[in-house]
């Protein structure tokens, strides 16, 4: 190994030393994906309030839907008497509640037996507000802080003051004949954000704030008192939480999964790539050969052109230039139109105006003074600027 060599890998092994350092010693960054997982930890999940479902229905049984809730309600259909195996309330808290329209009408079937679903979302399904009647609006202008409370007096001290995550999605247009309304949401103007629309025997409790049920305001102040309060609306009974993790969803089985399911390992294993990497550039760059650089050729073309026009001008052989600029123009006349060049009489005239767009008068102006010019010998400088002159016109015309 020569002496340039150890440089290099000295100063690769130096520096991923450091980086592996930096990375270890450096806080870990705080991950805002709103996942609204049961499982995960961060801001944006939803572990902190499954935990604590038993100890708001300690004598209810809380079953996790792993499947989807067509599913699983299908699967406790009695098809005899039309009725469900189970009671009790189904619960889904998602900012994106989309599901497809057999789903919703599994969901409201569920609840017009007699059982409660929950919903807490930014977002409903459209035959969910058709069959409910009510509309949702959501105004993108608000800035800072907003508060969530509920209508009973009784729960008045319980409120939650919201500074993230929150938009301001709420109810425009709700059935006051079914509807009641239990909550609402104070950004610059206060609008309802929680209701609950009787369905035949059940109820539809409706939430447009998912992220007042995340960790992050579950654990901050008493904001747990809020979503205690809320929860009181859904009755005894088996809770159906709809789970995020869903039956078929399985980890990559990739080799790598564990080094890149871990922070520190992804990284150490990405600067041990990158620095392999350009340790074979450098070894590559040191032993290939110059390659030789080859000028290409210049195109002279409108030089040689240039040239040959200053020696026509400066020798004064100014006839000899108005019989190429007009064999050039009728050239052109006839490759672009399709015109007949011998003969220029008036029908010709008419036919260049048209298919060129350029005023007629301009058009045989031009004609005439080039039959004009034909029927001289000798023609001036002046000839030849009052030619190029009518051409150029004619050109900018079209």
């Amino acid at each position: 190994m020569n002496r340039t060599l150890k440089i290099y890998v000295s100063v690769l092994v130096l520096l991923f030393i450091g980086a592996i350092i930096f990375e270890v010693s450096r806080p870990k960054p705080v991950d805002w994906t709103p996942s609204f997982s049961e499982k995960h930890t961060i801001p944006y999940g939803l572990k902190v309030f499954r935990d604590e479902l038993p100890s708001l229905f300690p004598n209810d049984s809380i079953v996790n839907l792993h499947r989807t809730a067509y599913e699983f309600l299908n699967d406790h259909y009695n098809w005899e008497d039309s009725t469900y195996s189970i009671k009790g309330s189904y619960l889904k808290i998602n900012p994106n509640f989309t599901i497809d329209a057999v789903s919703v009408e599994k969901i409201l079937e569920f609840a017009s037996q007699g059982n409660t679903v929950f919903i807490a979302s930014e977002q409903f399904p459209q035959i969910l507000q058709d069959t409910l009647q009510f509309k949702l609006k959501n105004n993108y202008s608000f800035s800072g802080s907003a508060t969530f409370k509920l209508s009973n007096n009784a729960f008045k001290g319980d409120s939650i003051v919201a500074s993230k995550g929150s938009s301001n999605y709420y109810f425009h247009e709700l059935n006051k004949e079914n509807t009641t309304v239990l909550g609402s949401q104070k950004f610059k103007e206060e609008h309802i954000n929680f209701v609950k629309i009787k369905f035949k025997k059940g109820a539809i409790l409706l939430h447009t704030q998912p992220y007042a049920f995340t960790n992050y305001y579950l654990l901050k102040d008493t904001n747990y008192n809020y979503i205690s309060d809320v929860l009181t609306y859904v009755p005894n009974g088996t809770v159906l939480f709809d789970s995020d993790y869903k039956e078929g969803t399985y980890a990559s089985d990739s080799p790598l999964r564990f080094i890149f399911s871990q922070p520190s390992l992804k990284w150490a294993w990405l600067l041990a790539l990158f620095f392999i990497i350009t340790f074979m550039l450098f070894n590559a760059k040191r032993r290939q050969r110059a390659i030789k650089i080859i000028t290409p050729l210049r195109n002279t073309t409108v030089q040689f052109t240039k040239t040959v026009a200053n020696l026509y001008y400066e020798s004064k052989d100014h006839t000899n230039i108005i019989d190429k600029k007009i064999t050039y123009f009728f050239e052109q006349i006839r490759r672009d139109y399709h015109l007949n060049t011998e003969l220029l009489d008036d029908k010709f005239v008419s036919r260049l105006a048209s298919k060129t767009g350029v005023n007629k008068n301009q058009v045989q102006k031009l004609i005439q003074y080039i039959l004009a010019l034909r029927t001289k010998t000798i023609h001036t400088e002046k000839d030849l600027v009052d030619l190029n002159k009518l051409i150029e016109e004619f050109y900018q015309k079209k």
